[in-house]
């Protein structure tokens, strides 16, 4: 096999043998092409019902203030921050997905890399949604944004929290190009199987996207170029952005966030974290929309691969934690972390424990990496374990200072559970309307890793007289089926 498109990783299938161009345009078009099935629909509004409650809660909040979490003093910091580096995290996968590993022309992203990138991006809104709010007084969030003023009291450029306005921004800016630019062929396939006047106002729209894509060979440069510009741009973000977001912490003075390990050991949990919600995301999409064929076991398979490697840094950084505390000798700096594992929060910490450490450890095994229902289940407790993560290393570092009679318990309020759940009903409700108006999976993509897209194939079994009959177009310019299996 040449250095082409393939198919597989050795023997591990990319796609299912023998699929042609047309069977994986019909297989992912057909999802925007016919009604949403039931299941859609029930999740539709369930998510709309939760996206529902987070308006109300957020209302209430501009009504009567922060009061209305269970912030106190000392946990002046709690579930607002915690959910903001929750969803951040989240959204580093898709940028891993899609820019660093194709910049090293890793084939087996392109089933998996439309999810995250979309993933992407409504995790970066639904973060972006809790520094606007934990203000208290919205009329006041321009506080966060780097405008001149007269009187220089504001903003503080060193301060990591105006840092995070720019970094973030920065990467939802990126990510949304990079996402945009890679639909656009897909677009333009959508756009020309809309064939019947009854389909006249899609047929518009999605054209009015595909910025008049036509496939020439001046299109598919251009793209090419453009495609590799941004994942060049995007690549050092999934380095840089969740760093400067745990300067937030590492920064300051506070025993237990005082510490250099941040910036990494966050790096490494939010790629943890985010490869766990496509996973969760992927595998429920394969079942309902029968993905069987594009989506393979060793899509799975790798994806887990990477959660073994990524969760037992995460537990690596976990216990140096533990050892500079120690070998610093600073007794405040010890007491954090002994309170963190024997404390009154003791139950938050041993549960990041076995979700974020001990879970993971069993893709060590074939048989549990290649089960879909254990691969979901664990990826809905990795990141149960992951947000656990965040609060525990905010409120527990926070509720007990220096001074023992300032020392306060975090209760949260419904308001505030009402606020999490509410950003997960908007990010439901984003990402179920993505896969039912725009393909899920890179048809353009996905089609480049079949044995047809290489322009030498059939040379390689000695037919250098013959034309692959599956290559062959047809009126429509799909290909044809293939006549045999030899053709």
């Amino acid at each position: 096999m040449s250095d082409g498109p393939i198919t597989s990783i050795g023997e591990k299938h990319l796609v299912r043998p023998g699929a042609t161009f047309r069977e994986i345009t019909d297989s992912i078009s057909v999802v925007t092409e016919t009604s949403a099935p039931r299941g859609w629909w029930i999740a539709f509004l369930t998510a709309a019902t939760f996206l529902g409650i987070l308006g109300a809660a957020v209302g209430w909040l501009f009504w009567k203030g922060v009061g209305v979490w269970g912030n106190n003093s000392p946990v002046g910091w709690a579930w607002d921050i915690t959910n903001f580096v929750w969803w951040v995290g989240i959204g580093h996968a898709g940028t891993l997905i899609s820019a660093v590993l194709f910049l090293f022309r890793q084939k087996w992203r392109t089933s998996i890399n439309r999810f995250a990138e979309a993933m992407t991006i409504f995790a970066v809104i639904c973060a972006l949604l809790f520094p606007g709010i934990h203000v208290g007084r919205v009329w006041h969030a321009y506080y966060m944004f780097p405008l001149p003023n007269s009187m220089s009291l504001w903003p503080n450029f060193k301060s990591p929290l105006l840092w995070d306005i720019f970094a973030v921004g920065t990467y939802f800016t990126v990510s949304l190009l990079f996402w945009y630019v890679g639909l656009i062929p897909d677009l333009a396939t959508l756009r020309d199987r809309c064939t019947t006047a009854a389909q006249g106002v899609r047929r518009y729209v999605y054209g009015l996207f595909a910025l008049g894509w036509r496939g020439s060979n001046r299109h598919w440069s251009n793209y090419e170029r453009a495609y590799m510009i941004l994942a060049a741009l995007s690549t050092p973000l999934v380095l840089s952005v969740h760093s400067v977001v745990s300067f937030d912490f590492a920064t300051s003075v506070e025993p237990g966030w005082h510490t250099t390990i941040f910036p990494p050991y966050f790096v490494a949990g939010a790629v943890f974290s985010g490869f766990a919600m496509v996973m969760s995301l992927i595998l429920v999409a394969r079942v309902v929309y029968k993905l069987n064929d594009l989506v393979t076991m060793t899509h799975i398979e790798l994806m887990n691969k990477i959660m073994l490697a990524t969760g037992s840094l995460v537990g690596y950084a976990y216990a140096m934690e533990f050892f500079i505390a120690w070998y610093s000798g600073n007794p405040y700096e010890r007491y954090v972390f002994v309170n963190r594992a024997l404390g009154p929060y003791s139950w938050a910490y041993w549960t990041m424990i076995s979700c974020n450490v001990i879970s993971p450890q069993f893709f060590w095994f074939k048989r549990f990496r290649t089960n879909i229902p254990f691969s979901f289940v664990l990826s809905i407790f990795i990141n149960i374990g992951m947000w656990f993560e965040r609060f525990v290393i905010i409120v527990t570092s926070l509720h007990r200072d220096f001074v023992p009679a300032s020392w306060g318990y975090f209760h949260p309020t419904a308001v505030d559970i009402a606020t999490f759940m509410g950003s997960l009903g908007l990010f439901f409700t984003l990402f179920l309307l993505f896969i039912r108006w725009v393909p899920m999976i890179a048809i353009a993509e996905l089609k480049g890793v079949l044995p047809q897209a290489d322009p030498h194939h059939g040379e390689h079994h000695g037919k250098h007289d013959k034309h692959d009959k599956r290559d062959a177009p047809t009126e429509g310019g799909e290909p044809a089926p293939a006549a045999t299996e030899g053709a």
